[in-house]
């Protein structure tokens, strides 16, 4: 089972808006809602902030990752149920990995600053492979070294529409972990296998497995 990170393991809205705003502002670009945020921010940034930025894309992104390195830990914070479901599952003896469009190196840092690094077999961020999410490579990556090959024994558990369609593009089953269930049409070609509000739905189905 391959999770994403933000926002399906732990809470990081509040801290990718705060460094998201100060490369905006940085760049003399109007600053954005939270919900903007939450509605915008989707692919790497190796892949969005060229078209955002243009040609002082990379002052963007030093701004970007300073504010973060800044305040990620402190505001760290998992999901409620998070840490019970992989936990559970490692118990289980579930092959788990993360794959993430999250900065390979802060997204290792949050990992170890929870104390998870023993529930995975692999977690892999943004340019840790030679594409990033929804491209397949990450997912291929992640399973590097488990014997397990993507497909349909393979769960990949996400947020958003990037997650699933990068399920799809690697050949496993898409599961979508959002309080609120896929909207119609909303996912067209890479549907959810499976829908459910939080970890807590997650826990319930793995202890009546």
């Amino acid at each position: 089972m391959l999770f994403d990170w933000d926002n399906t393991l732990i809470d990081s809205w509040t801290t990718i808006h705060e460094a998201m705003n100060a490369a905006l502002a940085a760049m003399e670009h109007e600053t954005w809602t939270i919900d903007q945020t939450r509605e915008r921010v989707r692919r790497s940034l190796r892949e969005v902030f060229p078209e955002m930025f243009g040609d002082r894309w990379e002052e963007a992104r030093d701004v970007f990752y300073g504010r973060f390195r800044h305040v990620h830990l402190e505001m760290l914070a998992p999901m409620a149920g998070a840490e019970a479901l992989l936990r559970l599952l490692a118990a289980r003896g579930v092959y788990l990995g993360v794959v993430s469009n999250k900065l390979g190196e802060h997204l290792r840092r949050e990992v170890t600053h929870l104390g998870w690094n023993d529930l995975f077999g692999g977690i892999v961020g943004a340019t840790d492979a030679e594409r990033d999410k929804p491209a397949p490579q990450p997912v291929t990556l992640a399973l590097s070294g488990s014997e397990i090959a993507p497909g349909d024994d393979v769960w990949f558990v996400g947020d958003t529409g990037i997650d699933l369609e990068c399920a799809r593009n690697a050949g496993c089953r898409g599961i979508l972990i959002r309080e609120l269930g896929p909207r119609p049409g909303e996912f067209d070609g890479y549907e959810p296998m499976s829908h459910f509000s939080d970890c807590h739905g997650m826990v319930t189905l793995v202890t009546a497995l």
